[in-house]
This record gives structure tokens, sequence and C-alpha cells, in this order.
């Protein structure tokens, strides 16, 4: 699907659910990473969210492919899984997937990757933020390069993207356009901005959530959880990042 850009960059939001997406579309994002349990970092979607997410958003939906919370170390029956998610994105007409697969010793995956992304091509790849676990940037970027993936999605090895602005610059001056690197974490309209004149950045990405608490009246005091509140996209922080960005 074709992607709008917002004067000359884009802005992914990561959302949650199919109502997440939705909102995030009525706010003038360009495309959407499509997750579920955004509280333990993100994983693949139900078939169901995967189906209707496709019928009801008009934009570009790219799909995390990671089937656990926890590390990016993966074992043979976990990669069979995430190639098995990965078709049945292509079937349901996702326009890409969100992967990212490293060794023990802190480099990257390159077998299994690249297993990944010939299962998902002709779809547009992204590596996620499993880059900000490597212990070489330099060298990690090298590779995914090597592997003919399309984006990063990195925080700069930093909690969020404004800290990792120096190594964002280093990475984008790399790359030299043969990959798009992609800033995420802890990105708003506080700080769109200040991040993408300090990187270099045409494609930036943010959550743009809020909490929502639970609308249930009756509330079983004798037992704890299950009752949480939930994160979802604001309609309204997306609108005023795009706005931001129309105005540089």
């Amino acid at each position: 699907m074709k992607e709008k850009a917002i004067g000359n960059y884009q802005l992914e939001i990561c959302s949650n659910s199919v109502a997440s997406a939705i909102e995030a579309e009525k706010g003038g994002a360009t495309r959407i990473e499509f997750c579920q349990n955004l509280e333990n970092g993100g994983t693949t979607p139900s078939y169901g969210q995967l189906k209707l997410v496709r019928e009801l958003v008009h934009i570009g939906i790219h799909v995390l492919i990671r089937p656990r919370g926890g590390d990016f170390l993966y074992t043979e029956e976990e990669v069979l899984e995430m190639i098995a998610d990965i078709e049945l994105c292509k079937e349901l007409g996702m326009d890409g997937v969100v992967i990212g697969v490293l060794n023990a010793d802190g480099t990257v995956d390159k077998i299994n990757t690249k297993r990944l992304v010939d299962a998902a091509r002709p779809m547009h790849v992204t590596f996620h933020r499993a880059f900000d676990r490597v212990e070489d940037p330099f060298a990690a970027l090298e590779d995914v390069i090597a592997l003919g993936i399309d984006r990063i999605l990195t925080s700069g090895l930093r909690n969020s993207a404004l800290s990792g602005a120096p190594l964002l610059q280093q990475l984008i001056e790399q790359a030299n356009g043969r990959i798009v690197i992609m800033p995420g974490a802890g990105v708003d309209a506080s700080n769109i901005r200040t991040i993408l004149a300090e990187t270099g950045a045409i494609a930036i990405h943010s959550s743009a959530k809020e909490s929502q608490p639970s609308k249930m009246q009756f509330s079983q005091d004798q037992v704890k959880g299950m009752d949480e509140a939930q994160w979802m996209s604001s309609k309204e922080k997306v609108h005023q990042m795009v706005d931001l960005l129309k105005s540089l």
C-alpha cells in the first residue's frame, strides 16, 4: 500500500490493537507498526486482529513478528513459528513485517534473519529494536544492510531516541542512503523536531500512547489484577506530531 509522506518525513505509529490502529490513521500517521502486548515490548498479533486491521485500516501496516517477550535469541521452533506468522501476514495482504534475531554474543543472527527475510519477500522488512541489544552497532548495521533489509528501528542503543541521537546520527551517516535508520523510543511532540534535527533522520517512530483506565463499574476487591489500565494510541498525540512534521 502506498505510504503518504508528511512533508519530507514519514511517521510510523506503533499500535497495539485494532482500535489503536484506527486512531493512528485518523491522526494522520504514515503507517502502522502493528503488535499486541505493548506492555511487554510487543508481540505478534492474533489472526483475528490481523484480519480485522487489514479490513479497517487503509494506510501501510507492518506487523511485528515476535513470538514472545524477553530476549532475541530464538530456538528453531520459535524461528519456524515466526516464518509461519510471516506467511500469514503475506496471505492477508500486509505491507511489511518487523523482525530481529540475535546470536548469544550480541551479533546479528544472519542465518535465521535471512530465513525470515526470504519468507517475507516481496513485503517490506524492518529490523526492530533487537538492534539496540547488539554489541557493535556499526558492524551490525553492515550485517543488516547485507541481508537486504529495508529499514532499522533503533533508539541508538539508549533508552530513548533523544538520548541515542549522537549514535543515530553516526549510523545514518554510515548507512549513506543504503538503508533507512528510523529513530524510535520515547518520541513525542515535545522532542520529535529535536531528534530529527540532531540525527538527520527522515522517518521516525512513536507509540503516541496514553493510558485508558478500565471502564468496569464493578470491582472484585478480593482478586488482585486483571483490571489494569490499557495502552492505546491517541489520535490527538499523532495529530500533534503530524502538524509539527508539516511545519519542518
